[in-house]
């Protein structure tokens, strides 16, 4: 498993904007292959903060995602709307606790 943790802070007041542009490409991005969730979080604190948690089944799959159109044109929407983003990709490792 790979899992994405994306921050997105918009400009002030355009937290609900980047919210709902978020929606379409959630929806398709749940019909990717390889995609097991994809969800948007807001900030309680920050409401102009909304973050994708993401999981996916192999780096190959994320891979196909950051190619695809829908992500792209998402992309592209946000030029004028974001201040900052972040995006983390984790691996996870087995940890043993002994």
């Amino acid at each position: 498993m790979v899992y994405v943790i994306a921050y997105l802070k918009a400009h002030a007041d355009n937290g609900d904007e980047v919210a709902a542009l978020a929606a379409p490409l959630i929806d398709a991005t749940r019909k990717e292959e390889g995609c097991v969730s994809d969800d948007l979080y807001r900030k309680v604190a920050e409401p102009d903060t909304v973050v994708f948690v993401e999981t996916w089944k192999s780096r190959a799959a994320l891979d196909a995602h950051f190619a695809e159109p829908h992500l792209k044109a998402f992309q592209a929407a946000m030029a004028d709307h974001l201040a900052e983003v972040r995006v983390e990709v984790v691996y996870p490792e087995k940890i043993e606790v002994l």
